[in-house]
């Protein structure tokens, strides 16, 4: 059985992220999507919620399975008997970050692969940080996140942010 991991903050969730899951899911028997808790990063939704938020983005993709969690990626990995992690790759800036992150894992743990995916054309320049600054000033989210998250991701920064 090939299972596969794809972490993330999802803070929040974007068709980006539902793009690259919805690839890999057609190529591995099982993905796990691993909403990471980092108690060093402010995020704008709450854990629950960023859980919650990418198990309704996922529902109709039967082999997905979403947890969330504060463990070490590999650790979770391993947990999961997973021999890839997932990684998305927009752009250089993205790629030195993955490089380095690929090079120390593999030095922990060279049993566990990362596989790098390019976002699609219409989602190449899309992120998180993007999709709540057009929130607060005013912009329509509703082809950058999933249709059925769009009021409620839109209501929470409004509110928090």
């Amino acid at each position: 059985m090939k299972i596969a991991v794809y972490p993330g903050s999802f803070d929040p969730v974007s068709n980006g992220h539902l793009d690259i899951i919805k690839r890999v899911s057609s190529i591995f028997d099982t993905v796990y999507i691993l909403v990471s808790f980092n108690p060093n990063k402010k995020y704008c939704f709450t854990d629950e919620e960023r859980v919650e938020m990418m198990k309704i983005a996922t529902k109709e993709i039967p082999n997905v399975i979403v947890e969330g969690s504060s463990s070490l990626v590999l650790d979770y990995a391993r947990s999961k008997k997973a021999s890839v992690i997932i990684r998305g790759l927009r752009n250089f800036i993205d790629y030195q970050n993955e490089i380095t992150l690929f090079q120390f894992n593999r030095s922990i743990d060279n049993k566990i692969d990362t596989f790098i995916l390019f976002p699609s054309a219409d989602n190449l320049f899309l992120s998180s940080s993007a999709i709540k600054e057009l929130v607060l000033f005013g912009g329509d989210i509703s082809n950058y996140v999933p249709h059925d998250l769009v009021e409620y991701i839109t209501n929470i920064i409004k509110r928090r942010l």
